[in-house]
This record gives structure tokens, sequence and C-alpha cells, in this order.
């Protein structure tokens, strides 16, 4: 075997395809090639012992001068692919700061959060604070401790989903307001909102899932005026001052004298149209005074302190205020309708 010969076709090979190579994968293919382990260097070194003694010295100086050659071609090469692939990723990425700005999509405020947060803000300047409470929720702080018998319709299994004898999820947020009795001493002024289940099935003004936002002051001397006065307030802010506010008697088990609070409807003024059933009124809210067994039940005083609750569906506010016939697309998080409150 002339090792002399394939030392001398094998430089020129090199020399030949190195250069050319196009890319990073191509070099590396060729490296393999010429100076891996099965490559064409390893396969003279192997061969090595069949040249005459005399001969291996200078058969194997030469086959590691050519090696090094590799290398250092291989090695130059490939620095220049990568300096060069470099300096089109930078150009590439550059940034011209003449260019105007890229503004980003951004997304939009849920009509649910944008009216719970103009209530919010509304109250806190009002004096009142925000409270939370759990969701799945005891029967008691549910309904006896809100002075709901046992026989009360609300407890039917037709309109609360039970979680088991003892829990269910909660059918209203007025728990909270007993939770914070419970906790604080008079005088309490808090709202309290958050999401609440009932059995009812889902269509255009009905959903097992909403939302619910009640008041609760407690201190001593207040009245119904004290309530009038606040949700006058309310009305005015959230609807503007051209709404007129009507109380009618009611009756809630928590509450005693109750009343419902009705506002001129907001599509035709009060003149009567479909969405007010030709009434000309909306039903607003529930309201009243806080029951004494209530307050006793939470360890306060009725002879010494007296309060005022109310409730309101927040999606019915949020449906009102922006005219939205059909509850559903609240939930649906179609961008086209949220997008319309932005």
């Amino acid at each position: 075997m002339d090792l002399n010969k394939k030392l001398a076709g094998l430089e020129k090979e090199v020399e030949e395809l190195i250069p050319a190579a196009g890319s990073l994968d191509e070099l590396e293919k060729l490296r393999v090639k010429y100076l891996g382990k099965k490559g064409k260097i390893a396969d003279i070194f192997n061969n090595i012992g069949q040249v005459k003694p005399e001969e291996r010295p200078i058969i194997g100086k030469k086959t590691k001068q050519l090696k090094l050659k590799i290398e250092n071609m291989h090695n130059e090469k490939k620095a220049k692919m990568e300096e060069k692939k470099q300096k089109e990723k930078m150009k590439k990425e550059r940034i011209d700061i003449t260019l105007p700005g890229i503004n980003p999509e951004m997304g939009y405020t849920h009509p649910l959060t944008k009216v719970i947060n103009e209530i919010k803000d509304l109250f806190i300047g009002l004096g009142f604070k925000i409270a939370e409470g759990p969701e799945i929720e005891d029967g008691y702080y549910n309904f006896a401790a809100l002075n709901i018998p046992e026989h009360h319709p609300a407890r039917d299994l037709q309109d609360t989903l039970y979680i088991d004898d003892k829990y269910l999820l909660r059918t209203h947020t007025s728990p909270v307001q007993v939770r914070t009795m419970e906790k604080e001493e008079p005088p309490i002024r808090i709202i309290a909102p958050g999401r609440v289940y009932r059995s009812d099935e889902l269509d255009a003004s009905h959903s097992p899932i909403f939302h619910q936002i009640e008041g609760l002051v407690i201190d001593r001397d207040i009245s119904f005026s004290d309530l009038k006065g606040t949700i006058e307030i309310f009305v005015s802010e959230l609807y503007g001052n051209d709404r007129t506010i009507r109380f009618r008697p009611s009756y809630f088990p928590f509450t005693e004298p109750s009343a419902e609070v009705d506002i001129s409807c907001i599509v035709c003024g009060g003149k009567g149209c479909s969405a007010c059933s030709y009434t000309g009124w909306i039903e607003l809210l529930g309201s009243g005074m806080v029951h004494p067994n209530v307050l006793e039940m939470s360890g306060i005083d009725s002879r010494e302190y007296s309060g005022f609750a109310f409730g309101m569906g927040w999606d019915r506010i949020v449906t009102q205020k922006y005219g939205i016939d059909d509850i559903r697309v609240l939930f649906e998080n179609d961008r086209r309708f949220l997008e319309q409150f932005n």
C-alpha cells in the first residue's frame, strides 16, 4: 500500500472540500470523515505497520502534519462561518430606533370586572371595607345564622347545590356578613362581592353561577333613612342623576323591615318598554334593616346596635348598565363582545 500517494491525494481532497463547505453541518460531516475515530486519518495510522520499517517514521510524521492541517483548516472555516452567521443574525435583529414602535395587542377588561371596580371604588369612598368568605359554605352560615328556618324554600334541593349534609355552594354572599359580625366589633361597614351558585338552568336571564355584592352597616342609631341615603348615592354614581328610585315593601328572613329597590328603566326612562315589561321600573336590589335575631346570633346586642343590609345581582347591574339582553355572553369571553367596553 503506497501511503505516500494516499496522503498526497487526501491532502488535495481536503484542500478542495473544506473551503467549499456551505454549512456548519456539512463542515462537521467533513471533520468526522477525515478526523473521526473511523476517519481517513485514523485509517492511515492503522496501516502504517504495512510499510517498510525505515519508512514508518516518515509516514507517521506526514500523517500527523496532515491531521494538524485538516484541524486548522476546519477550525478556521468554522470560525468564519460562525462569524458570518452571527453578523447575519445581528443584522436581522438590529433595531432601528427611528422607526415607529409596534404596539402590542392588549387584552380587554371584562364588563363584570369593570363594574365591580366602579362599585368597590364608590363604597370604599363611603368608608366601606371589602370582605370575602368561602364559596363552599357551612349550612349554618348560609341559612340558620341568617334567620332562614329549616322549612324555608331556599333550602330545597331544587334551588341549592349541596355537597353533603353539611356543606353546600353558597347561594348568596350574605354568609360573609355573618362571619364578619362574629369576628369584628361594631361599627362595621363592609361590602362582600363574589360568586354564588344556585340550581338554575342556563338561559338568557339565568345561570347556575353568577355574582352578587352585598353591603352591611352595623352601628349605634342606624336607621332606614341611612339605608335609603346610601342606595341613592349608589344609584346616582353608577347610573347617573336622572334615575328615579322607589322602595317597595318586601320580605327577607334576615331583614325587618325589608324593601325591594327599583330604578326607572334605563332603556325607556320610565315610560314603559319591553325591557321593563312596560312598567317603567327595573328591580335593582333587596334591602332592609338587619333582623335582631341575626344580630344576636352573631354576638351583637340588638338593643344597643342596629344596622342595614342590601344585596344585588352584580351580573344584572352589568346587563342593565350596558343594555345586554343575554347574560350568557358575559361568560363566553368573545373578544368581539369584550372590546366594546374599552
